[in-house]
């Protein structure tokens, strides 16, 4: 299971330039982390679980975010409770996505989410589908000091085909309404145009991570293909590293800890303004809100780079940049028709005997198919 790029303060205050210490990297700064830390959220109360090759749980910058740990590989002679990295990888992903604001190193993306660590992969950063898969069941059953729950799995890892067994367990794990981010692999050909597959990222109910250069644009290395949802820095990439260092990595690997810590704080947002923690649906709806369409290609493609600096208000769309594909019009005004049918009928449905939480879902229901039929009419007016 090997990645093939693996090169063997609580800061609820606001965040001030002049007194912060740390360094903030450019992949950091360039997704609009600092957005979200001026507005007070920085991950606080969210919990990651890093699937990976463990974590040198003494370094300054991760030593304070980690709230436990699992070894699931054999290394110190299988001793569950020692998950020390002894690869790089997986202290290099904690960094990204919580390095700690200490006046020391680096920061992360979600400075004060806390991390489980479940060590998976090996010094050669090896590992099999069945600790990958224990390790996922133990994250959706783990609980924490203070009955915390794992919100966010974290898998900078791959095979190179599809496990029915990993695909079922990841199925339980987002129906728990827990996100699961996958690097999409580094094994692009650098054709754009054609797919090249690693799974977990290679199905549809994770989110999964390519990787952009400096330049904002596709990575010679990065896995393409339509399952991959989002893009992100994965190019020479500083971060923490084993013995209390900081090193640069390139790869998808890279990329999805950027998601991650995206995560982190768009829950600690939407949490705090609707005063429960988003389902794991809602919670893609406002990753997809917070990125910038680009277009790439000479074949008019576009992909979706991760930017927090927008501001996306609880059910406000209109930082989601609207590029209509080609369609049949035809088709376009049947879909109208019918949205406005359902409306009519939703709204008929609720004038008879129902419940409040009745009349609620149903009241959701008609929301949604308002917005859609407002997409529609987006889509006509632009082919009239």
């Amino acid at each position: 299971m090997n990645d093939t790029q693996v090169k063997l303060i609580g800061i609820s205050k606001i965040f001030d330039e002049g007194k912060f210490k740390d360094e903030v990297t450019n992949s950091i700064s360039s997704i609009g982390a600092k957005h979200f830390w001026n507005q007070g959220y920085t991950g606080r109360g969210v919990v990651v679980a890093i699937l990976d090759t463990g974590c040198n749980h003494h370094h300054l910058d991760l030593k304070d975010r980690i709230i436990g740990g699992y070894n699931f590989t054999k290394e110190s002679d299988g001793n569950v409770n020692v998950f020390e990295d002894l690869n790089g990888h997986g202290t290099h992903v904690a960094g990204t996505i919580a390095a700690s604001v200490n006046d020391v190193g680096i920061v992360g993306g979600a400075p004060d989410v806390s991390l489980l660590i479940l060590k998976v992969l090996d010094y050669r950063g090896r590992g099999t589908v069945d600790s990958l898969v224990k390790a996922i069941d133990y994250a959706m059953n783990w609980t924490g000091p203070n009955n915390e729950r794992v919100n966010v799995l974290s898998l900078s890892l791959g095979i190179s085909s599809s496990n029915e067994i990993l695909h079922n367990i990841i199925k339980q794990a987002v129906s728990k309404n827990i996100a699961v981010v996958v690097a999409s692999g580094n094994e692009d050909d650098g054709d754009l145009l054609s797919d090249e597959y690693s799974y977990p990222a290679g199905y549809e109910e994770v989110i999964a991570v390519g990787a952009i250069n400096n330049s904002n644009e596709v990575a010679n290395f990065t896995n393409t293909n339509k399952e991959v949802d989002i893009y992100a820095p994965g190019f020479d990439i500083k971060s923490s590293y084993l013995n209390g260092d900081y090193t640069d990595l390139s790869g998808t690997s890279m990329s999805t800890p950027h998601v991650t810590g995206a995560l982190a704080l768009l829950i600690n947002k939407y949490e705090s303004l609707n005063n429960s923690k988003p389902t794991e649906s809602e919670l893609f709806k406002y990753l997809m809100q917070h990125t910038t369409r680009v277009k790439i290609g000479d074949y008019g493609q576009t992909i979706s780079i991760l930017n927090l600096s927008l501001d996306v208000g609880i059910a406000d769309d209109s930082n989601v940049q609207f590029e209509p594909p080609i369609i049949d019009k035809s088709l376009l005004l049947k879909c109208l028709c019918e949205a406005r049918k359902s409306q009519a009928f939703f709204t008929q449905c609720l004038n008879e005997n129902l419940t409040e939480n009745e009349r609620k879902f149903l009241i959701s229901l008609i929301q949604e198919s308002a917005s859609t039929a407002m997409d529609i009419k987006k889509y006509v007016n632009y082919f009239n």
